[in-house]
């Protein structure tokens, strides 16, 4: 007698049952790796910032508004509201804010520069705009007129110098004396035998050490460089140099342990308190140079650094000069970098690589030295 196979019906049965299974374990999974309830997708997910707490005082509030239009609908804003901005890494520095905006309104402001440097760096750029009034100095002077003012050294006097570890212009010159580390550590000497009076204007037989006067005669037409921005303008050596030849610059910088935005003032240049990934606040094509020296360099991540070169290539016009000016990085690295800023769309009129042995030559350290121009045609 023919038997029937009974065990085949139990056996799909079996496989209807475990997809059954599989598809509910799947949807499961999903509802809760995706429900704003649930588990993070992954462990290295970039953190999500906290959104405002009633722990941040009034003014943190009177400041980002929203604000009421005082005539209503504004068309060129296609609102009838204010929303002053107020950078996302601001709330991940949520304690360091909350010090920064706990003040009286109409009276002094704390003295707190380096709190404020500090936010900035951390990416809360811009800061919120404060009500109240910064400290300055006691006794400040006049300033000196121009031309004088290019080569002197200011007064004391017009310096607040609470938030730096000198308290004198005397004290700045003399770091090159210590083994402390400190920005821009020599630029404050502005005398005769210093090195500030022969940077970018004396003749150099290092290929990587380009003179403005060699920049400036590459441009096409002769004088068509007249305004610009030197990213990470130390004391304003660069900018007074291109001032002296009729060019006007904007010098960007940091009080990293001095004075430099007041240094630079002091001079007759225009300081920029600004950080290097910020946008820019120039409109596109309108700039006839752009200098960088260090600020650009390997500490800054890849990414970062090309979103900061295709920055710069936005406000420059076209035919615009981009001087990369001694970045450094590691020998290693070089292939990374080169292609970054290839990749840019800069045309190369100048390109010169070279070791950087300050430090010794065991960390097999490297530079770059560059004039790149913006194309004149289709450089969108």
């Amino acid at each position: 007698m023919e038997t029937k196979p009974h065990h085949r019906f139990p056996l799909q049965n079996h496989l209807i049952l475990y997809i059954l299974l599989l598809i509910t374990s799947n949807l499961l999974t999903f509802y809760l790796f995706s429900s704003p309830h649930g588990s993070p997708a992954s462990s290295s997910s970039l953190p999500v910032p906290p959104p405002p707490t009633p722990s941040f005082p009034s003014e943190y509030y009177s400041f980002t508004g929203p604000h009421k239009l005082p005539f209503g609908h504004n068309p060129n804003m296609d609102s009838s509201l204010l929303n002053p901005p107020l950078a996302q890494p601001c709330l991940l520095s949520g304690s360091l804010l909350t010090t920064f905006l706990s003040y009286n309104v109409n009276s002094s402001c704390p003295d707190d520069e380096p709190l404020l440097q500090k936010l900035l760096l951390r990416g809360c750029d811009p800061l919120p705009i404060r009500r109240c009034r910064p400290a300055s100095p006691k006794n400040p002077v006049p300033p000196l007129p121009y031309p004088d003012s290019l080569w002197t050294t200011p007064p004391d006097e017009n310096i607040h110098w609470s938030a730096y570890t000198c308290k004198s212009f005397k004290c700045l010159v003399d770091r090159i004396k210590t083994r402390s580390f400190d920005d821009c550590k020599d630029c404050f000497d502005l005398s005769a035998t210093g090195r500030e009076i022969k940077r970018w204007v004396t003749p150099s037989t290092n290929p990587l050490d380009f003179t403005i006067d060699e920049v400036l005669s590459l441009a096409k037409p002769h004088n068509s460089i007249r305004i610009g921005l030197d990213l990470g303008g130390g004391s304003g050596t660069f900018a007074v140099r291109m001032r002296e030849r009729n060019v006007t610059m904007v010098a960007s910088t940091l009080n990293l342990n001095g004075p430099f935005s007041n240094f630079i003032a002091s001079r007759g240049i225009i300081p920029l308190y600004t950080t290097v990934g910020k946008r820019l606040p120039f409109f596109d094509n309108t700039l006839d140079i752009v200098h960088s020296m260090h600020v650009l360099s390997n500490w800054i991540p890849t990414t970062v650094l090309h979103f900061v070169l295709f920055d710069l290539y936005r406000v420059l016009r076209p035919g615009g000069l981009f001087w990369l000016d001694h970045f450094f990085f590691v020998e290693g690295q070089m292939e990374e970098y080169v292609s970054v800023i290839e990749s840019v769309g800069f045309e190369k009129l100048k390109w010169e690589i070279g070791r950087k042995l300050d430090r010794g030559a065991e960390l097999k350290e490297m530079y770059i030295s560059a004039l790149l121009q913006k194309p004149l045609k289709n450089s969108w």
